[in-house]
């Protein structure tokens, strides 16, 4: 159940994230975290609503409120490198979320065996390699940089709340919304004072109706990820759970190239590989 929750994860946040470099490349990324999140916010609301997610309120909900703090800051980060590109300096980097997660559950006692270890250390390389590295030192390539390990660190601290928040699927649904909630607070207070400061909300041509289907993707996407990855990491050793589930910046590189026609080079092609190999040994082990 572990593995199999957690390639969810790895296939909803890899689509996420193009969606939402996507968006950020015609509207600023403040506005794609807040409008995305106040979507996924109000269906949230609803399920709560309908399954009785109230009753499971606690002490446990601020974990809930902290991830929901820090997720804007590590989306706004990662949308913005996404926007900077290239990819191969984003999707790689990214996966260095997965050494909180890691690091916590290693501290906790859990010690994979040695084919997880060998499963580790050849799917995070293949992630890495399927980015297509490119580190050569452009100035904006720097700054993607910056961004983009300030969202790892982000995600992966994010990993860690969301898992403490809840220990019930209703309880998860309250937990999520209650993180989506203060995700737009904290969203919503940093774009009022961007804008107040003259940064524009919107793209030249305003926030079209046509695209509200791809933002509601992008938030309920997004918001699916923490909750599979939630049940991942609840049912099975957090390490095996991070690790499967950082395998996201593949699936964003194979829909760049499905979807951008983006053309696979052979370092990436291998990466790709290489994370699958690793994906066996971690689910075998």
């Amino acid at each position: 159940m572990t593995a199999l929750f957690a390639l969810a994860t790895s296939l909803l946040w890899g689509l996420a994230d193009f969606g939402g470099g996507l968006l950020t490349r015609r509207t600023p990324a403040l506005t794609v975290v807040v409008v995305s999140q106040t979507i996924a916010a109000a269906v949230l609301g609803v399920i709560v609503l309908a399954t009785g997610g109230w009753s499971e309120a606690g002490p446990r909900l601020w974990f809930a409120v902290a991830a929901g703090v820090v997720g804007p800051v590590a989306l706004l980060s990662f949308y913005r490198a996404l926007a900077l590109g290239p990819m191969g300096v984003v999707s790689p980097l990214a996966t260095l979320s997965v050494a909180v997660p890691v690091s916590v559950g290693l501290f906790l006692g859990e010690r994979p065996g040695p084919a997880q270890f060998a499963g580790i250390a050849v799917a995070v390389l293949g992630v890495v390699l399927a980015g297509g590295p490119q580190l050569r030192g452009a100035p904006v390539q720097r700054r993607a940089v910056l961004l983009t390990l300030v969202a790892a660190l982000g995600f992966g601290t994010v990993f860690v709340l969301i898992t403490e928040a809840s220990t019930t699927v209703t309880g998860l649904f309250l937990a999520l919304f209650v993180q989506r909630v203060t995700n737009v607070a904290v969203g919503g207070a940093a774009l009022y004072v961007a804008v107040r400061r003259g940064a524009p909300a919107l793209s030249g041509d305003g926030l079209r109706r046509s695209s509200l289907p791809a933002f509601a993707f992008v938030g309920l996407a997004d918001v699916a990820a923490n909750g599979t990855y939630a049940v991942a990491a609840q049912h099975g050793p957090v390490t095996v759970a991070a690790v499967l589930a950082s395998l996201y910046p593949v699936v964003t590189t194979l829909a760049a190239l499905g979807f951008l026609r983006e053309r696979l080079r052979a370092v990436q092609a291998a990466g790709a590989g290489l994370a699958l190999v690793g994906t066996v040994l971690l689910a075998a082990g």
